[in-house]
């Protein structure tokens, strides 16, 4: 018994690959920006270290995968 094995997809169609890029690194910009602006404007004694952390993983998910979908729309992972 012999089983046939299935080719692997993407869960997302290729069609997407661009706007998700565009979206995902805009939003992962933003929330880089506003971590900036939190490091720059508040003082060292009000600064919360779970809020950094939080905000730094965020915009380092939504940076990751931006680059990873700019990668693929843009023909380096075929």
């Amino acid at each position: 018994m012999a089983q046939s094995a299935k080719p692997i997809s993407s869960p997302v169609p290729d069609a997407w690959y661009p706007s998700l890029a565009v979206l995902m690194l805009a939003v992962g910009l933003f929330i880089t920006a506003s971590f900036f602006i939190y490091e720059a404007t508040s003082s060292r004694k009000n600064r919360s270290l779970a809020k950094e952390l939080v905000t730094g993983a965020a915009a380092s998910v939504f940076l990751g995968f931006g680059s990873l979908f700019l990668l693929l729309a843009s023909g380096v992972y075929v």
